[in-house]
């Protein structure tokens, strides 16, 4: 399915001085590799590419985001508080999902989290996937042991939809995926 026909605006205002906004590849690329940097022991257990983590493996990811906006593939957005870059969200899609369902992912620097600001990006995230042709489901998966995680789309209404085993990648990882749905 090409997602490209409508996308996501790439500038979400939210209250509270929050703000989603397409990466700039060059422009974010020192803030947002430092905020990374500050997050590392706080992401460690649970994101697998944080092992690799670099300045060039941080370029390429946002290099390779323009393209993959213009392709309908991800829209990921930098998580800007009071215009500083706080973290990372974004729709994707993934061989293993059904091609009416996108995936929602999103992570925050340690010192903004239990703010609800992750759950204010997810929840208007959800209203943009909603409106991308075709969708009719965004799903939520995290590892079972990462109740943090677990805490955003239980209040945003998902519902825990299945388990699954995985090949845990990260080291907090149990090897049991929790997939939480929403769907139109």
């Amino acid at each position: 399915m090409d997602l490209s026909q409508h996308t996501p605006p790439p500038r979400i205002e939210l209250d509270g001085g929050l703000t989603l906004r397409a990466f700039e590849a060059e422009a974010d690329l020192p803030e947002f590799f430092q905020v990374i940097e500050e997050s590392l022991e706080h992401l460690r257990p649970w994101m697998p590419w944080v092992a690799e983590h670099s300045l060039e493996r941080t370029a390429h990811f946002l290099d390779g985001r323009a393209e993959q906006w213009a392709s309908g593939e991800a829209y990921s957005y930098a998580v800007v508080l009071d215009g500083a870059i706080v973290g990372s969200t974004g729709l994707h899609r993934h061989d293993d999902t059904p091609d009416a369902t996108v995936e929602l992912g999103y992570w925050l620097h340690p010192s903004t989290t239990g703010r609800g600001i992750a759950t204010r990006a997810a929840r208007a995230l959800v209203e943009e996937a909603f409106r991308l042709p075709g969708v009719t489901g965004v799903e939520v998966v995290h590892d079972v042991a990462n109740h943090a995680s677990g805490a955003v789309p239980a209040r945003l209404g998902f519902t825990a939809h299945l388990r699954r085993p995985h090949e845990p990648t990260a080291p907090a990882e149990t090897g049991e995926d929790q997939v939480w749905r929403l769907t139109r």
